[in-house]
C-alpha cells in the first residue's frame, strides 16, 4: 500500500526539521539560501515539525517575502500564535509582504486588538487595500478576491497594454495575470483578453478591437459557492468581481475556488452524516467540541426513532395475530430509509451543482413518484418470493410484496421533496441527510406495515 501524499510530506518534514534546527543554532545565515529549491508549502510542513517555540526563530532567518509565503501555508492556529507572540512591528514586516486577500484572511483570524495594530502600522496602499477586502463578508465573492490583477482602458493600443502589463510583471505584485480586464473611461468592465489575444493582436490595433465582450464576472456579494459554480462551469482560470456599477473590484483565482469546493464538500458530507461542520481539521478538533457537534443530531435521532417504538406498541396486537410479522420489520424499514437516501442524496447534489432548482419541484416529485414504483416492485417482487421460501404463506408474503412497493415508493418521495423544503425555508439541503431520511421513513414504514397487514389478514 503506497503512503497518501499528506503522510509524504510529513515524513520529508520530519527529516528535514532536525537538520534546519542544527543550521539554526550553527548558521542561520545559511537557511535562506539551502532551502530555496523548496516549496514554502514544504517549509510549513518543516515548520510545524519543529518545536513551536523555534517556529518564529525559522522565520526570522528567512527573507521577509518567503517567510510571508511560508505564513500562508502554516496551520492556522500555529500562525495565529505566531503573529500574536510577535512584536507589531514584526508582524507587520511579514503580513504586508502577503497577497491582499492572504493577508485579510489572517487578519480576520487575530485578536480585533491585535489585527487593529498591524493594519494601523501597514503602509497605505497595503492598509487602504486590505481594509477594501474586510469590508465583504468571507462567504462572498468579495471576501474571496485578489486585488491583484491587471485592467487597461479600451482606447488603449496593444503595444501601450503590453507596456503594462510588463510593469505588472515585474513588479511582481499582481497575482492574478491570467487575463486583462477591459474597462470604459468611467472604470466599468466592458471586455476581457488573454495575454495571448494581445500578442497576437496586429500592431497598432486597440484592446477594443481585439477584447472580448461577453464577460463572464459574478457580483461581490455572490456566495462562494455560486463563484464555484461559474469558474467550474465556464473552465475559467479566473473570475472579475464587479461592484453595483459593474467596475472591476477584484478577481477570483482558481486556486482560492478550488479551497472552497474542498471546504463545501466537506461541510456537505458532515451534515449528510448528521455532524454540525467542524471548524477545525478531525484531529485539530478538540474532545468535547467533536462529541457537542455530534450529539444534537443523534439526540435528535434518537427522540424520533423513539416513535418507532410507539408504532410497534400501538400494533401490538396485529403482531401478537402473526408473529412472522415481526421477522420481516428489519427489512421493510430498511428498504425505506435505504432507498429515501439515496433520492435525498442525488437532489441534494443536483441542486449544490444547478442541475435542479426550485422551479423544478413537481418535475422531481413525479420523476422520483415513477422511480419509488419501479425500484419498490423490484423489492416487493424479491421479498414476496423470500417470504415464500422462508415458509410462510401466500397472505404473508402478500403483505411484504405490497409494503415493500410502498414503502420504498414513500421513502424515495420523501428523500426526494426533503431537500427542496429545506432550500425554500432557507437552510441547507445537506440536512436532508441520510440519518435524517431513514429516522423519518421508519416510522412512517411502520404504519404503512401493519396497515396492509391489518387489511390483508383482517386481523387487529
Amino acid at each position: 500500500m503506497s503512503a497518501s501524499p499528506r503522510n509524504l510530506d510529513s515524513e520529508l518534514a520530519a527529516l528535514l526539521a532536525p537538520d534546519i534546527l542544527v543550521m539554526l543554532d550553527e548558521a542561520p545565515g545559511d537557511i535562506a539560501t539551502e532551502t530555496e529549491e523548496l516549496h514554502p508549502k514544504s517549509l510549513a510542513d518543516v515548520a510545524e515539525a519543529m518545536p513551536r517555540h523555534r517556529v518564529s526563530e525559522f522565520l526570522r532567518a528567512l527573507p521577509a517575502a518567503r517567510a510571508a509565503d511560508v505564513l500562508e501555508y502554516l496551520d492556522e492556529d500555529l500562525r495565529t500564535e505566531l503573529l500574536e507572540a510577535m512584536s507589531t512591528e514584526q508582524a507587520v514586516a511579514l503580513v504586508s509582504e502577503m497577497t491582499p486577500d492572504d493577508r485579510a484572511d489572517v487578519l480576520e483570524e487575530l485578536e480585533e486588538e491585535t489585527a487593529e495594530d498591524i493594519l494601523h502600522d501597514l503602509p497605505d496602499e497595503a492598509r487602504q487595500e486590505t481594509e477594501r477586502l474586510l469590508q465583504y463578508e468571507g462567504d462572498t465573492a468579495g471576501g474571496l478576491m485578489t486585488t491583484e490583477f491587471v485592467s487597461v482602458e479600451q482606447g488603449l493600443t496593444v503595444e501601450e497594454a503590453v507596456t503594462i502589463v510588463r510593469i505588472a510583471a515585474r513588479s511582481g505584485r499582481k497575482e492574478a495575470m491570467h487575463a486583462l480586464y477591459v474597462t470604459d473611461e468611467r472604470g466599468v468592465l466592458v471586455g476581457v483578453m488573454s495575454l495571448r489575444d494581445l500578442l497576437a493582436a496586429p500592431e497598432g490595433a486597440r484592446c477594443e478591437d481585439v477584447m472580448w465582450t461577453e464577460v463572464v464576472k459574478v457580483p461581490a456579494t455572490a456566495d462562494r459557492a455560486e463563484v464555484a459554480r461559474v469558474i467550474s462551469e465556464y473552465d475559467l482560470v479566473a473570475v472579475p468581481v464587479v461592484d453595483a456599477f459593474d467596475r472591476v473590484v477584484g478577481v477570483v483565482t482558481v486556486d482560492d475556488v478550488i479551497d472552497v469546493i474542498v471546504d463545501e464538500q466537506t461541510e456537505d458530507a458532515q451534515k449528510a452524516g448528521a455532524v454540525q461542520p467542524l471548524e477545525e481539521p478531525y484531529f485539530a478538533t478538540g474532545f468535547l467540541t467533536m462529541a457537542r457537534k455530534r450529539v444534537g443530531w443523534l439526540v435528535f435521532l434518537f427522540v424520533g426513532e423513539m416513535f418507532t417504538g410507539t408504532a410497534m406498541r400501538a400494533y401490538e396486537q396485529t403482531m401478537a395475530s402473526a408473529i412472522a410479522l415481526t421477522l420481516f420489520i428489519p427489512l421493510i424499514i430498511s428498504s425505506g430509509g435505504n432507498s429515501g437516501g439515496q433520492s435525498a442524496s442525488l437532489i441534494t447534489r443536483a441542486l449544490a451543482v444547478g442541475d435542479v432548482d426550485m422551479s423544478d419541484v413537481m418535475r422531481v416529485f413525479f420523476r422520483e413518484l415513477g422511480q419509488g414504483l419501479a425500484l419498490g416492485a423490484c423489492l416487493g417482487a424479491i421479498g414476496f418470493v423470500r417470504a415464500l421460501t422462508w415458509g410462510n404463506g401466500y397472505p404473508i408474503a402478500t403483505v411484504v410484496g405490497l409494503s415493500l412497493v410502498m414503502v420504498v415508493l414513500v421513502g424515495t418521495v420523501v428523500g426526494s421533496m426533503l431537500p427542496l423544503i429545506f432550500k425554500r425555508l432557507g437552510f441547507d439541503p445537506a440536512i436532508a441527510s441520510s440519518p435524517f431520511v431513514a429516522s423519518l421513513v421508519d416510522v412512517t414504514g411502520l404504519l404503512i406495515y401493519f396497515n396492509i397487514a391489518g387489511r390483508v389478514l383482517r386481523i387487529g
